[in-house]
């Protein structure tokens, strides 16, 4: 976790459930705008905060409107969001995350980014880095994104596949690509992020309108939306104490079979 731990309120698998972030000292903090974007710059490892571990199903993500934007579960039509399972895939086939500071379950990771591919989802642009925590026993194997092709044949094609076809079950189409499905290398990736970096930056600073998106922080130098710890207690005191899991639906363990096209 790199000195970092998180904090439960109210009761997983419910609307009001929350997981807050604290730094080593104990401290509340956000982890989109607190944990720094690169764990070693000179070597180009970056943060990664997990909001997904591989094989389930919750949908959970950094909620960016949220105050102190702790992680919590999507909520589509007042209810739940899980993915699906489609066949051959059982819930998300990889840890699914954020790379902090850029314009995101509990665990935070160094990892070092091999690539990206673009997904067109619903019309807009959403960039999934393709990295591996250098922790892994073979994370030395791993820089760039052909590596990957070679060391796991059919993993960044069921990645495609994934992400092509998560959303059908829910009555939607078939979700687009740029660049044709093709992935993009180790420098286009760090250069994505670079840029969102940028933006994210001027969002802290109040130099944009970030509209709805809460920039609640504890240590960005200079920022405006700068709060104390005093102030960051009493949003997570405000929110309900941890309670016993509520149990998972059944349908969330339904398996979808489609016809690849």
């Amino acid at each position: 976790m790199a000195g970092y731990s998180v904090e439960e309120r109210a009761a997983p698998n419910s609307l009001e459930y929350r997981l807050f972030f604290k730094d080593a000292a104990g401290r509340y903090i956000s982890p989109f705008h607190d944990i720094p974007l690169y764990a070693d710059a000179g070597k180009n490892v970056f943060n990664m905060v997990v909001e997904v571990p591989r094989w389930t199903n919750a949908k959970m993500e950094i909620a960016t409107k949220d105050p102190l934007n702790p992680i919590k579960q999507d909520v589509k039509k007042g209810k739940l969001r899980y993915v699906a399972n489609v066949f051959p895939h059982k819930g998300y086939i990889w840890n699914y995350g954020a790379i902090p500071q850029v314009c995101s379950r509990g665990e935070v990771i160094k990892v070092k980014v091999l690539g990206t591919l673009a997904l067109i989802d619903e019309g807009e642009t959403d960039w999934k880095i393709i990295a591996i925590n250098i922790e892994d026993p073979e994370a030395e194997n791993y820089n760039d994104i052909n590596d990957v092709r070679r060391m796991k044949p059919g993993y960044l094609e069921a990645t495609v596949d994934w992400f092509r076809r998560y959303k059908v079950p829910d009555g939607k189409p078939e979700n687009q690509f740029a660049f044709n499905g093709e992935f993009k290398d180790k420098d286009f990736a760090v250069n994505v992020i670079k840029s969102t970096h940028e933006h994210w930056k001027a969002l802290i600073a109040k130099k944009t309108d970030g509209g709805e998106i809460s920039c609640t922080n504890l240590t960005v130098s200079g920022s405006p939306f700068c709060c104390s710890q005093e102030c960051a207690k009493a949003t997570v005191d405000a929110a309900p104490p941890c309670k016993a899991a509520n149990p998972i639906p059944p349908e969330v363990d339904r398996w979808f079979y489609y016809q690849k096209n």
